[in-house]
């Protein structure tokens, strides 16, 4: 051993040097490798605390983005959608195209569809999308406490959103509202040759003559709808529009139409020669205004059904309603929602309270009675 230390002294200064380089080495490494676990992605959930601090979210907790399949155009949704967004903190996508597209995309697609939700117009269209078998049921006890049984479907398949009232409309120039009383009275003598009506194969008509059998009866609804067909002025129009364009261009003097169709016309031309009438109102219990609405329900094979349901109840709440009908110059569903100005100022009225579940079971038969009638 004693012989090896003059070989080992010369190299003890080097080997000193030596291990302080990998002790250093050895620092840097280990602050690297904790650098790279800090800023590597926790796999524990953020904090109560850390969601709310972030931006504003209420006391809702970001989740998977909600997809919405809708027949109403998208400038009547994007606005609603971007709302109940801002107020939960939950996205929301869509797609927009007609109602029975969209139910066949639904079918088709089948357990794979990757839609929570359809948004659809008329009684009759959603009634016809639960026969399809495309909903679960709402099980909603907002829903049941803010919508009135009548404007939602009594096996609790879809809810209304927001009401609109088919209605008769009339020139202020030609027609006094004291010479209008009902739907029927629109068959009498002095309307022959005054009436334009929109074409029976839209579904808003079939809903409408579908109520008044459930109504009146058959033979009675088809009494009456002959003696519509036996005054009409001109051949029936394509869109309620076109009803209202007749009657300003003295074609005709009244007619039947959305209260929509009316306010959408009444903001673009000032001093409108047209006026709605409230038929019906009569204290009979069935009597009363044609109601119909747009409405919601969510889909049987959705992947985010929990989140779905919250949009529902959500688009039955008082600051959704508003916006949701207002956009549309239509009727909350809730009588507690403060109407529009501009569909206030058309006044008020006693709705027909016949469930409108009756329209889809009723709407073959109206389809067939209206051909009868030779209403095309």
């Amino acid at each position: 051993m004693t012989s090896l230390i003059p070989f080992i002294k010369p190299v003890m200064p080097f080997m000193a040097v030596l291990l302080r380089l990998l002790s250093v080495r050895l620092l840097v490494v280990s602050a690297l490798i904790s650098l790279i676990i800090a800023c590597s992605p926790s796999s524990e959930p953020v904090s109560d605390l850390a969601l709310n601090d972030s931006a504003e979210i209420n006391d809702a907790e970001p989740s998977e983005a909600i997809v919405v399949y809708s027949s109403r155009n998208e400038h009547l949704i994007q606005p609603v959608f971007a709302l109940f967004t801002e107020q939960t903190g939950i996205e929301v996508k869509y797609t927009t195209d007609k109602a029975g597209v969209l139910i066949e995309r639904i079918k088709a697609e089948g357990k794979n569809t990757p839609a929570d939700v359809l948004i659809t117009v008329d009684a009759g269209t959603l009634g016809y999308a639960a026969q399809q078998g495309i909903f679960q049921t709402l099980d909603s006890a907002i829903v049941a406490e803010r919508v009135p049984a009548y404007l939602r479907d009594d096996s609790d398949y879809w809810t209304g959103l927001s009401l609109r009232a088919r209605t008769i409309v009339y020139s202020t120039e030609r027609v006094k509202p004291e010479q209008l009383s009902s739907y029927q009275n629109l068959g009498a003598d002095q309307w022959q040759g005054r009436v334009c009506l929109r074409t029976s194969k839209k579904v808003y008509n079939q809903s409408l003559v579908a109520m008044l059998i459930a109504e009146q009866g058959e033979t009675k609804a088809e009494s009456i709808v002959s003696s519509w067909v036996a005054n009409l002025a001109i051949p029936p129009t394509s869109n309620d529009t076109k009803v209202m364009d007749a009657i300003l261009v003295g074609q005709c003097d009244v007619g039947i139409i959305n209260t929509y169709y009316f306010g959408r016309l009444q903001t673009k031309i000032a001093d409108l020669p047209l006026a709605l009438f409230w038929p019906n109102q009569t204290a009979e219990a069935d009597s009363g205004v044609h109601v119909n609405v747009a409405g919601v329900g969510i889909l049987k094979h959705s992947k985010n059904a929990a989140q779905a349901k919250r949009l529902v109840e959500w688009l039955v709440s008082d600051s959704a309603q508003a916006l949701f009908a207002g956009v549309n110059k239509e009727y909350p569903i809730n009588d507690s929602v403060e109407v529009n100005p501009q569909v206030a100022s058309w006044g008020h009225f006693k709705q027909n309270p016949l469930p409108l579940s009756q329209a889809y079971v009723l709407q073959p038969a109206a389809v067939k009675l209206m051909d009868r009638a030779g209403y095309k």
